[in-house]
């Protein structure tokens, strides 16, 4: 008999082109940029925002726990291609072994949240899934007008676990500081701090998805999720039996 459900998940994104915007806009964004490398620096960090980036990747995995074994029911990426309307899609077999999914990218979401809602009460798990991951999520699909099935932001930042576990905060005890003991260290840190091979070590990272987006070396970028992924459950297995309350 199959156990609960687990749900790991991870998004790439990409910033909108800044010609998108018009001229307020990208005056507004620039503002305060004196210098070509400033100007740049701005544009780099438009993908960090659902107002001025977009999701191009995103990675799932679903875990049930069968007696004492994990199986992993499902595993795959949803890439988004740009020349791809709403009605189009296709499927990519990955040199992993897994596939990626080319659709646009509210059919991306659309798929995200039919997948979400077909397992009973699943539970999430993210690094730093609370801080950007689901927001980003939630307010992109806004945005495209997909009506979200389920809240990924509900509860409040201290109270939410009961369906979502977000490593980070787990690390940070909820109390995350500047420096100290419940310092914030990013997933590359962390994972190799907990004997985890970290899904850089392949040479990419999430500052090179735009670049690679613009390349459109949309297997590179789904690998790449897709090691994310790996590597969060992986964390999340080194993690459980260790710190109270981590479900």
């Amino acid at each position: 008999m199959s156990g609960k459900t687990y749900i790991i998940y991870d998004i790439e994104t990409a910033g909108l082109s800044i010609d998108s915007f018009d001229d307020a806009r990208q005056e507004y964004l620039l503002r305060g940029a004196s210098t070509d490398e400033a100007k740049d620096k701005k544009i780099n960090e438009m993908a960090l925002s659902p107002l001025t980036g977009q999701i191009v990747c995103l990675g799932i995995k679903v875990m049930q726990k069968h007696g004492e074994e994990w199986v992993e029911i499902k595993a795959g990426a949803f890439m988004v291609d740009p020349d791809f309307s709403d009605e189009d899609s296709s499927t990519v077999d990955l040199p992993s072994g897994h596939k990626m999914f080319l659709c646009s990218e509210a059919k991306l979401l659309e798929h995200f949240w039919k997948m979400l809602t077909s397992y009973p009460s699943p539970h999430l798990i993210t690094f730093n899934g609370r801080g950007f991951d689901a927001p980003f999520v939630m307010l992109r699909s806004a945005l495209l007008k997909v009506k979200p099935l389920m809240n990924l932001m509900q509860g409040t930042r201290w109270n939410y676990r009961d369906n979502h576990t977000d490593l980070l905060d787990e690390l940070c005890f909820f109390n995350p500081q500047q420096s100290g003991a419940t310092r914030r260290y990013n997933f590359d840190f962390v994972a190799k701090s907990f004997g985890v091979q970290s899904p850089k070590e392949a040479g990419v990272d999430g500052s090179k998805v735009g670049e690679l987006y613009a390349e459109k070396k949309f297997d590179v970028i789904s690998e790449y999720c897709l090691r994310d992924i790996k590597a969060t459950w992986e964390l999340y297995l080194a993690m459980k039996d260790f710190i109270p309350d981590i479900r």
